[in-house]
């Protein structure tokens, strides 16, 4: 990769970045040259805002400028962006343009940033904004903010410039992003976390006036495969149509909980896993765990409901945790409640059905009086009875919460124990072959 960085001579902070760079490139002993990269370097006396075209005559393959960050509310803070104007160009550039920018990278930077910014620093995304957006080849900025003393310091400077020349693209997602302030906190929360890289992503106060075009322009200039929202930041109203208008474009959404749980699928594969999910439940959300990338088909299998049911009524989390090892997808409905149905590599059904059950098995005899019987597992459930107290003279009050908790009350000089107003269920689960999974 061919790296070209620009500077603006008048910029404090570019200055400061570029010395660093140079520093760190040109010491015989350091580890930051690496044979996949050549680096360049490149200034301008205007401001990079509005150095259009600048990149023309530039052999790269990606462009970092290197600047400042000024603030009304003035912080110390270390961000990273792509340039555009979704409206007015008040900034440099070209109204309603958005300049080609790389997610991968520019997510590397940020991860970069967030183990070597100094004490003090916060690092984060900012929205698209200001220019230039006349750039054919992708790039984005990288900033020390927000004040001449922030700007000239040297701490921040090599912050920056090793984060730049560390940073390494991981398996990336490219998205685009909805919602939020200047500061894109929920983005730059699921970067620092996941596989999800941004590229455009657009200011809560936007989002209204986004058309179609633009909204395909930013996936474009962003080489993004799927888009999030910021649910939280944006109205109902806008919520509604943006939902409808990447619905029309064909653009996947992603639920930041989707992104965080993709696992290591290439995205081609997690596709056809959404895709067997949504046969299932419209808007159905897969939860990737050990599953990899194989040479044979996926399948679904369904599990055993009332073990299932049984096993999250006793520790959904622990069961959840518990999947992580196993090369299985399990599925929820929009609104969280998980399905019976699981998505596996097709050679690994028999093998997967074996180790969830179980799993199933050992989370209930963890937390359950059980017993078995042939192909059953028996549950002993003992429960608080209303009816027993009421025999006792107990009314229905503070007595009937401490009993069943399982509190010890005294009432009327007599000491009443939890058993002695608690009945016993049994309830019984059919497990063909039970025997292999105790």
């Amino acid at each position: 990769m061919r790296i070209a960085f620009i500077n603006s001579r008048q910029d404090t902070a570019g200055c400061n970045i570029r010395y660093h760079l140079e520093q760190l490139l040109g010491d015989p002993a350091g580890t930051w040259q690496r044979p996949d990269r050549t680096y360049s370097f490149h200034d301008t006396e205007g401001r990079l805002i509005h150095a259009a075209g600048i990149d023309r005559g530039i052999d790269a393959d990606l462009i970092i400028f290197i600047s400042r960050h000024a603030s009304t509310r003035p912080s110390p803070v270390l961000t990273v962006h792509v340039t555009g104007n979704y409206r007015a160009a008040e900034l440099g550039g070209e109204p309603g343009t958005l300049a080609p920018t790389s997610p991968a990278m520019m997510q590397g930077v940020l991860r970069s940033l967030a183990r070597h910014c100094p004490e003090g620093y916060q690092v984060m995304y900012e929205v698209t904004h200001h220019g230039p957006t006349d750039i054919l080849l992708p790039s984005f900025f990288v900033e020390i903010g927000s004040t001449e003393k922030e700007w000239t310091d040297p701490a921040a400077g090599r912050a920056v410039a090793g984060s730049i020349l560390e940073a390494v693209p991981i398996n990336a997602v490219p998205l685009i992003g909805f919602g939020g302030t200047h500061y894109a906190a929920r983005e730059t929360e699921i970067a620092l976390m996941s596989r999800g890289a941004f590229g455009h992503i657009a200011h809560t106060r936007e989002v209204p006036y986004l058309s179609s075009a633009m909204i395909r322009e930013m996936q474009a200039k962003s080489g993004a495969a799927a888009a999030y929202i910021d649910r939280k930041a944006i109205s109902r109203k806008d919520l509604a149509r943006l939902v409808t208008v990447l619905e029309e474009l064909a653009i996947p959404l992603l639920s930041g909980s989707e992104i965080a749980a993709m696992g290591n699928l290439s995205w081609d594969r997690y596709c056809a896993v959404r895709k067997m999910a949504g046969e299932l439940s419209p808007n159905a959300r897969c939860y990737v765990h050990g599953l990899e990338d194989g040479p044979g088909p996926l399948a679904r299998f369904c599990a055993n409901e009332a073990l299932l049911a049984e096993t999250l009524r006793c520790d959904e989390p622990g069961f959840i945790r518990a999947l992580d090892p196993l090369p299985v997808v399990h599925i929820s409905t929009q609104n969280g409640r998980i399905l019976p149905d699981f998505i596996t590599n097709g050679r690994e059904i028999q093998k997967i059905i074996n180790d969830l059950n179980t799993l199933c098995v050992k989370i209930i005899r963890n937390n359950q009086i059980t017993a078995t019987e042939k192909d059953h597992l028996i549950l002993a459930k003992v429960r608080f009875d209303p009816q027993k107290a009421r025999e006792l003279g107990i009314l229905p009050g503070p007595f009937y919460q401490q009993l069943a908790s399982g509190q010890k009350i005294s009432f009327h000089g007599s000491e009443i124990t939890p058993e002695m107003v608690s009945s016993c269920h049994e309830t019984k689960i059919h497990i063909p072959g039970l025997e292999k999974y105790l």
